[in-house]
Parts: structure tokens; C-alpha cells; sequence
């Protein structure tokens, strides 16, 4: 099954400190071994967000190009508005990218993998799977 990964671990795995080594990043590398690692445009471009250099900027652009994109619909868009204002009416907050996260998955039937607590609470008003680590 294929997985669709947030922003929040791939910025983990992608991080120039001190080699980071977590369950996640430990995941997203076994998920991507088994080609099952998906991305989609808005986690994309938030990851390209904010790269200074142009050669950084150009180096992890050609990396993300490895990862086939998921197509992203009308009605995913509108879905994503629907399940802002299902959580918003109780209380819960969130971006429009998480959003918008939760309606691609729902469609494709693909479980998150994020370290993003807003999903767990997302999860108790929506029809969303996550993808717990294998550690």
C-alpha cells in the first residue's frame, strides 16, 4: 500500500543537522526503498519553501523529481474545504495543506505517515487513516 507522506517527516529525513535518525525518518527510508513513498504538489512545494541557495534549492528539486506526484483533483480541493469547515465546527484547527493531505488520502485510500499531532485530532472527525511506524 502506498503511503502519502507530510512535510513535517520529509523535512526530518531532509535535514542538514547532525545526522537526525528517528522512527520516521527510519520509516520514510524503508517506505522509499519499497516505492511506496508518495508525494503530493502543496508538501512539495512547502518543502522548496524558504531553500536560500539556488543550488540547494536546485539539488533537492531534482531529488523530489524521483517521486511520482499525486494528482490532485476538484473534488480533492473541495473535499479538503468540506473536512476544514467538519473539524473547525468542532474545534479543531488546521492548515489548508493538512487538509487538503486528508482529502488526497481518502480519495487514493492511503494511509499519512506524520509526526503532526493535528492529524491524530483529525482523525476523530474524519475518514483518515495514519501510517504508524514499523518501530
Amino acid at each position: 500500500m502506498k503511503i502519502i507522506v507530510d512535510t513535517c517527516v520529509w523535512s526530518l529525513a531532509l535535514s542538514r543537522k547532525e545526522s537526525i535518525e528517528n522512527e520516521y525518518v527510519s520509516e520514510l527510508k524503508e517506505l522509499i526503498k519499497e516505492v511506496r513513498a508518495q508525494l503530493i504538489g502543496p508538501v512539495r512545494q512547502e518543502l522548496l519553501s524558504g531553500i536560500k541557495s539556488k543550488k540547494q534549492f536546485n539539488l533537492l528539486r531534482d531529488h523530489l523529481r524521483a517521486f511520482e506526484q499525486i494528482d490532485i483533483k476538484t473534488e480533492d480541493y473541495e473535499l479538503a474545504a468540506e473536512y476544514f469547515n467538519t473539524a473547525r465546527k468542532k474545534g479543531i484547527q488546521g492548515s489548508n495543506t493538512d487538509f487538503l493531505i486528508c482529502a488526497t488520502s481518502n480519495r487514493h485510500k492511503m494511509p499519512i505517515l506524520t509526526t503532526d499531532k493535528d492529524f491524530v485530532n483529525f482523525q476523530t472527525v474524519l475518514p483518515i487513516e495514519l501510517h504508524r511506524t514499523r518501530t
